[in-house]
């Protein structure tokens, strides 16, 4: 009997430890949103007093930022654009401001949009990079007078560019409450520039230098030519584009504009765009669209691997801009051409579900290249590794949003969890150094820009900054939330 008590209050003392360690451990993986925001506020300054060039960024760095990458190697006054670049650190330090109301987070995203305006070029968006050296390889006909009078003046929409700087731009001469004259009239500059590179059919170059030209307004068509070798044109970003989910971006942004200033024009714009995307829609048996368009709303080539066809990747963003552009004006005819794309995308699924970037036009036959050699095939088997000739499949998402829309419910909002948030920020916490920084170590996968890592490098990745901070602003945010309710 006095074996068996004996051996009840063993177990009873033994869980009474291991509750108390659990509550332990739980504690320290749950910090206190003050505890968030001194870790948030010790990352920011030493990203910002530390890494910043000229208040910008590039993607990585080596732990002792001597080595400096975006697409490539930058060069020592060089900051990028392109996202997860400047804009994208800037938008980080916004969401640190907006969960905190601390000064210093605003002043961060203040500086880093100062960079973008000393970089905005004469044309009135930006390109990849800046350069603030005046005899960089790179560096621009920058309208603040720190470039080059020289230097390349080709505003681009491509891969989220101008876009991204603007929206930054834009979110912050509203947290400034315009009152920043210098920024505000950036943005005025290059939303007025934005407006002159949208077609009469509503579409946009992936480059412009000035207004654009104008053309009929015509409705998308197959070549009437042998596409495989004719229709080539060096010069193929002038015309309409709609690569790398340029929709979608463009859409964003010029509806941030119409809702944070309130002119007419900009909602205009995007209805416009929506217009070009009903236009673009090609025929049956393809009811789908093209990376690149000629003035006869044809499919055309662009770089050696984009070839004249109907694309996965970018109907897909073209659905998703007509669902948000109907929902955002009410306009139902910017539904009508989407269930005949979704089923296009059913039938045109590959084996393992996803989707071909590029189909033959007409046949719908996947099409590929031959790596190194860029040639055409219907082969898969040597891809080039530089681009994705395959890419995911969202119909069903697509699918879901139509058919949310068309009954008139609103987008489900998720509320925070609480204790979800907090372990998410003790795990962010845990891995952050003494100095504030998080050390990434590559581990073989792609990453954005295609640095040449070697296997177990460490280094900063801008990206990896970003999400880490809006991690914990997201806590500190529900956090407070939660206290005030």
């Amino acid at each position: 009997m006095r074996r068996s008590i004996r051996f009840v209050v063993s177990r009873v003392f033994l869980t009474c430890i291991l509750l108390s360690a659990c509550r332990h451990l739980h504690a320290q993986d749950q910090p206190s949103a003050a505890d968030a925001e001194a870790a948030m506020k010790k990352a920011a300054r030493y990203f910002h007093s530390k890494v910043a060039v000229h208040g910008g960024y590039v993607y990585y760095y080596s732990l002792d930022l001597k080595q400096r990458l975006g697409e490539g190697k930058a060069a020592p006054q060089e900051i990028w654009v392109q996202p997860p670049g400047t804009p994208t650190v800037g938008m980080a330090f916004l969401d640190a401001w907006d969960a905190t109301d601390d000064q210093f987070f605003l002043n961060a995203a203040r500086d880093a949009a100062n960079a973008l305006v000393d970089g905005q070029l004469e044309s009135g968006g930006w390109q990849a990079s800046i350069d603030f050296d005046p005899a960089g390889k790179n560096t621009g006909n920058y309208r603040s007078g720190k470039g080059r009078r020289k230097g390349t003046n080709n505003s681009s929409l491509d891969d989220d560019k101008t876009q991204a700087a603007l929206r930054l731009l834009m979110r912050v001469d509203k947290a400034l409450q315009f009152q920043d004259e210098r920024i505000h009239e950036c943005v005025q500059f290059a939303l007025e520039s934005l407006l002159k590179a949208q077609f009469a059919n509503g579409g946009f170059p992936q480059v412009w230098k000035a207004p654009v030209s104008e053309q009929p307004v015509v409705l998308a068509q197959f070549p009437n030519y042998d596409w495989r070798t004719e229709g080539r044109i060096k010069e193929y970003w002038n015309y309409y584009t709609l690569n790398d989910g340029l929709a979608g971006t463009v859409c964003e942004t010029l509806w941030q504009a119409w809702e944070t200033y309130h002119d007419q024009r900009y909602r205009d714009a995007v209805i416009r765009l929506g217009d070009f995307l009903i236009l673009a829609q090609l025929p049956e048996p393809q009811p789908a669209w093209a990376q690149q368009y000629n003035y006869e709303m044809q499919p055309m080539w662009a770089r050696k691997f984009e070839p004249a066809a109907v694309t996965g990747l970018e109907s897909q963003d073209a659905i998703a801009t007509l669902l948000t552009i109907s929902e955002k004006t009410g306009e139902d005819r910017f539904l009508k051409p989407i269930p005949a794309a979704l089923e296009w995308m059913k039938r045109s699924e590959l084996p393992d579900g996803r989707l071909a970037r590029f189909y033959e036009l007409q046949t719908n036959r996947p099409l590929y290249m031959v790596r190194d050699v860029y040639e055409l095939t219907y082969d898969d088997s040597r891809l080039p590794t530089h681009y994705g000739f395959k890419v995911g499949n969202a119909r069903e998402r697509l699918t879901a949003e139509l058919e949310r829309i068309r009954d008139g419910r609103p987008k489900p909002e998720s509320s925070p969890n609480l204790r979800s948030l907090a372990r998410s920020a003790g795990s962010v916490i845990s891995q952050m150094d003494d100095m504030g920084r998080w050390i990434t170590t590559a581990d073989g996968k792609p990453l954005v820009g295609q640095p040449k890592l070697k296997p177990d490098e460490q280094f900063l990745s801008s990206k990896v900054f970003c999400q880490n901070l809006q991690r914990l602003s997201r806590y500190i945010a529900a956090a407070r939330k939660s206290k005030d309710n």
